[in-house]
């Protein structure tokens, strides 16, 4: 187990280091001037050289990248003159538009998509899992079938139409919810919840969908293994047969699959965010790919790829508690 979790860890740091490589390249090709977008519009073009030599963006891409990888742990002085700033663990540098510390302007936003995000998750979850093992005890029935065909039809519907269709009804025309926006759980939990509730079923709806056919799928194929009809012979009632027997093993693919999206979520979930203007870092990264502002897009691309990343870890460690058949390695 301690090896495992070791080669996982370095993995990961493995990872996040190419992320940052090909991110930091990406952007050292990308047109837009650094220099001249940190300087601003009025800036004449002497001034905007001498702002790169000061916020030493006229060294090579090896020298760049070497001091922002170590910045992010060491921290660093960004800059030299009347430029030079302290930037302290964990320096992700200052965005080129507002000069604010990436770091900050993060976790200012994190709070919103943790938000959406786990109560996205624990909607579908719910959804998905009920309808799933339903129609799956309910194989080929009225019940089966009516499940089947709304879980297409859900997953058909494009997220931006399902979030017009639910301020329309449920705000404008029947006046139920408020229009979306952050309140913050410390402040006010049950205005947290009306306030997200229609986005949580937004974003929930069609992975609900997805998760309820996998569900289906994957309950059946285990409900016909012979250690399921063991306990069945045994005299056990079915409900604690599905429960113990069925439900955990099926939950495998369930679990992998909810490391994935739950990972991607907590970066952001940017059409979400967007649809309903809620300040996510989805939000934040949207508007830095408008404004090219290249700190900021790599410090939220590194925030997704760790939380994708260690998600993936988490699920491998769930896969083994859910299977006991499977082995760290």
């Amino acid at each position: 187990m301690i090896g495992f979790l070791i080669r996982r860890l370095l993995g990961i740091a493995a990872t996040l280091v190419v992320v940052c490589a090909l991110t930091f390249a990406v952007f050292y090709l990308f047109p837009a001037d650094p220099a001249a977008q940190f300087c601003g519009k009025d800036c004449s073009t002497e001034r905007i050289e001498m702002v790169r030599q000061q916020l030493g963006l006229d060294d090579s891409i090896v020298v760049q990248f070497g001091r922002y990888l170590v910045g992010i742990f060491a921290g660093q002085t960004l800059g030299s003159g009347q430029y030079a700033v302290e930037c302290g663990f964990p320096c992700f540098g200052y965005s080129f538009q507002s000069a604010q510390p990436v770091w900050d302007l993060m976790m200012d936003r994190f709070p919103v998509s943790a938000s959406l995000a786990l109560g996205a998750a624990v909607c579908w979850l719910a959804l998905g899992l009920s309808a799933g093992v339903v129609s799956a005890l309910k194989r080929n029935t009225w019940v089966d079938r009516t499940v089947m065909i709304g879980t297409i039809g859900i997953a058909a519907l494009p997220v931006y139409f399902t979030a017009m269709i639910l301020l329309y009804l449920v705000v404008t025309v029947l006046g139920l919810m408020p229009l979306p926006r952050y309140i913050a759980f410390g402040e006010d939990p049950v205005g947290w919840v009306r306030n997200l509730i229609l986005p949580w079923i937004t974003l929930s709806l069609l992975f609900a969908a997805l998760y309820a056919r996998m569900t289906r799928n994957s309950v059946i194929e285990t409900m016909e293994e012979p250690f399921v009809r063991t306990a069945r012979a045994k005299g056990l009632r079915e409900r604690r047969v599905v429960a113990k027997h069925g439900l955990r093993p099926a939950l495998t693919p369930v679990a992998t699959m909810l490391g994935m999206d739950l990972g991607g979520l907590l970066a952001g979930a940017l059409i979400t965010e967007s649809l309903f203007s809620l300040p996510g870092v989805g939000k934040l990264f949207a508007d830095s790919l408008n404004k090219s502002d290249q700190p900021v897009i790599m410090g939220v691309t590194l925030l997704a790829s760790f939380f994708i990343v260690t998600s993936n870890l988490v699920v491998d460690l769930v896969y083994a508690w859910i299977d006991p058949r499977a082995r760290l390695s």
